[in-house]
């Protein structure tokens, strides 16, 4: 099945005009959205609060397609975005972004992935620098330019102290770019090693695959722990 969700928001276009893009988009695609899904809310909620958004993730199945007018549709914090890619791409769903004539799979390469992740924290800069710098912002960094190495020496398995050694670099400073970046939740997301199971204490042969799921499994085992 193929989504077109929308998301009432004050900074984003009006629904109207979310609505005509993606129409023109899937158009251009030889695509027919057979369901709209409209999210309404006044104001920029974290992505843990937005009970609609993560019922929708839930109810879509895998394979299916979702189409968006703009990436801050799902949401316009990077840190937020890595959560969501992880839980599409996990299930072999398609994202379509209409406003950037955007195609992303669990094939699409992580150094593809990750500019756009950078245009979103610049972005984000952007607004802080208007309002004044929220806690947690983020600015463009010295590391950004190691992004696909150190993506690639994490994926092999190296170790952090390692992977300064070979940048020629501080260990504590690129620990904190990796952090800061979520570098290492992407490295090791479930949609990247779809075949793997993962374990969580107290879950047994659990594939990890939503962020919503695995903070509900946490507590569903936590639960259990304290029963027992």
């Amino acid at each position: 099945m193929t989504y077109a969700y929308l998301r009432q928001m004050p900074d984003n276009a009006n629904l109207s005009d979310q609505q005509r893009n993606i129409l023109s988009f899937s158009l251009t695609q030889g695509m027919e959205i057979d369901k709209e899904v409209i999210e309404y809310s006044t104001k920029n909620h974290p992505i843990e609060e937005r009970k609609q958004f993560e019922e929708f993730l839930h109810s879509v199945e895998d394979g299916d397609t979702l189409v968006v007018d703009t990436l801050s549709v799902l949401s316009d914090k990077a840190e937020e975005m890595i959560k969501v890619f992880n839980c599409m791409l996990s299930r072999d769903i398609d994202l379509y972004v209409a406003n950037m004539q955007l195609h992303v799979t669990k094939e699409t390469p992580i150094v593809k992935i990750f500019p756009l992740l950078n245009d979103l924290r610049e972005a984000q800069q952007a607004r802080s620098n208007q309002i004044g710098r929220p806690k947690g912002s983020r600015s463009s960094s010295k590391f950004d330019v190691y992004q696909a190495q150190i993506i690639s020496l994490l994926r092999e398995g190296m170790n952090v102290s390692a992977i300064a050694r070979e940048l020629g670099v501080s260990r504590s400073s690129l620990k904190d770019y990796i952090e800061s970046r979520g570098i290492r939740e992407l490295v090791e997301g479930s949609w990247m090693e779809i075949n793997t199971l993962k374990q969580v204490p107290g879950v047994d042969n659990t594939i990890l695959i939503c962020p919503f799921d695995q903070e509900n499994q946490k507590q569903t085992s936590q639960q259990k722990e304290r029963i027992l």
